[in-house]
């Protein structure tokens, strides 16, 4: 493993380029009490820029634009909201590196990573471009003959969208995308820690043609603050949210009191499991880019390595081999392969879930300690020998560590993987087709990855069960989430 701190020419440029105040109603204007916070980079721990801090005021504020603007887009007609969002995807993608760097630097994943999420952030765009024109309905004729069936679909209403940091724009345009399709005005809180994204996406959809008020966005150091005021307002008719459990719960209490439809893309806690007859050429592949796309820090992230004792040494070592030689440093150079993790309290909990893991009995294979100077920097890291009363056994870790456990019986690792409260994704690798099938049918999640460690597609349904969440995201069914059934009894036939 090798640290690299290439300072990249563009960084300046590309930081300045970006909007630093609110966006509601189609204008741009600091919060109103003038009050602004740091956007920190998590490579140095240096701030980049100083961005608006809403106020609750603000965000009632951009709800009244998103409530005020809400009959006239629901009537927009549906392919010219399609063409919108066609556009935005256009320049997305005419915009790609800069875009890709603005992200690096606030969020810290490498250039690569951050380019493939600006390809996979536009695909919802485009996916949901083609959606909005494809909104349904029904006609059908009583059981008893006397009268017809009339069944349509309309916008939900205003909509409130809070995003994570870790996907800093596909989080924003997997909500976006259907709400505009669907006819849908919003108003979105970015993370506090990465908004540069999503106030740049704000911008390219103006200028793509996007009506006032649509789409408000609003950055805020405190989310809770902020939210709160408007989810209990009574003019939005929507939440949905990406984020952990724990805040997840709180937000679905907040709104009981409205009767909000919500959907919630919560935690995960996914198992990797590897039977013996597996391709472990392809089972340690899959292993890397369900543990270390995003660096770790990922919902979808394998969680926790289940591998059969005939293989599990080879598995280790190999695994411990590839993680051990990915290139550490700031994003911003191509070579580097994993960035550093978010701020110093996510760095904290992978430093205290590894040393608990250890005390219990768990050896390092490879990695399994910060890295010393500036940033948020923890080596990747292979664990063998977890016991299941480990900490990260049950919590989400968000980081580069791998920790893998044994096993010989199939149906008591489906047991132990489906022993946690989430359930939104678990990998398996198998040849055995039967075994493939009755496995992926036991497990409890809303996802599955056969024979490959990553599962997101915007052309699929993305959620989860149990404690991971509520509803869907992309997919034919994406777009479901932002509307509501009218059905119209016509009688005197």
């Amino acid at each position: 493993m090798t640290i690299s701190v290439h300072q990249h020419p563009r960084e300046a440029t590309v930081v300045d380029a970006a909007p630093k105040q609110l966006f509601i109603g189609g204008a741009w204007r600091p919060a109103t009490d003038e009050r602004s916070y740091e956007v920190e980079d998590p490579s140095t721990g240096r701030a980049l820029c100083s961005v608006a801090d809403a106020s609750p005021a603000d965000g009632l504020a951009a709800l009244a634009a998103a409530s005020q603007a809400q009959e006239s887009w629901a009537k927009h007609p549906p392919r010219e909201r399609g063409e919108i969002l066609r556009r935005a995807y256009e320049l997305i993608m005419s915009r790609h590196e800069d875009l890709a760097l603005l992200m690096t630097l606030e969020m810290g994943k490498p250039l690569t990573e951050s380019r493939a999420e600006i390809t996979y952030a536009a695909e919802f765009f485009r996916w949901f471009a083609e959606e909005a024109v494809r909104i349904g309905g029904d006609y059908a004729v009583a059981p008893n003959g006397s009268g017809r069936f009339l069944v349509m679909r309309q916008p939900v209403g205003p909509a409130l969208l809070i995003t994570p940091w870790n996907f800093p724009m596909a989080m924003g345009t997997r909500k976006i995308g259907p709400a505009i399709a669907a006819g849908c005005t919003s108003v979105i809180k970015p993370a506090h820690q990465t908004p540069l994204s999503m106030l740049a996406l704000a911008g390219i959809l103006q200028e793509a043609g996007l009506p006032d008020g649509v789409l408000n966005v609003v950055t805020s150091r405190s989310a809770g603050r902020l939210m709160e005021p408007m989810i209990r307002d009574g003019r939005a008719r929507k939440l949905s949210f990406t984020g952990s459990t724990a805040v997840g719960r709180k937000l679905i209490e907040q709104s009981a009191e409205q009767v909000l439809r919500v959907s919630m893309e919560l935690g995960g806690n996914a198992p990797f499991l590897v039977f013996p007859d597996a391709d472990l050429d392809a089972a340690v592949e899959g292993a890397m880019l369900a543990k270390m796309r995003n660096g770790g820090e990922a919902c979808t992230a394998a969680n926790r390595f289940y591998v059969h004792t005939e293989v599990a040494g080879e598995f280790s070592q190999r695994l411990a081999e590839r993680m051990s030689g990915l290139r550490v440093g700031r994003g911003v150079s191509d070579e580097v392969q994993v960035g550093p993790l978010i701020d110093d309290t996510q760095l904290g909990k992978v430093r205290d879930l590894v040393a608990d893991a250890v005390q219990q009995g768990a050896e390092v294979v490879t990695g399994g300690s910060a890295e010393d100077g500036d940033g948020y920097f923890y080596r990747p890291t292979v664990l063998s020998g977890v016991p299941l009363q480990a900490r990260m056994s049950r919590e989400e870790i968000f980081g580069p560590v791998a920790p893998i456990t044994t096993f010989t019986d199939e149906q008591a690792v489906i047991a132990q993987a489906n022993d946690t409260e989430y359930g939104l994704v678990s990998y398996l690798y198998t040849r055995d087709l039967q075994r493939a099938l009755r496995v992926s049918e036991a497990l409890e999640c809303g996802m599955v990855g056969l024979n490959q460690g990553i599962v997101s597609n915007p052309a699929a349904p993305f959620g989860g069960v149990k404690h991971s969440g509520l509803g869907r995201e992309g997919g034919k069914v994406g777009i479901e989430e932002f509307l509501e059934t009218k059905y119209i009894a016509v009688g005197g036939l």
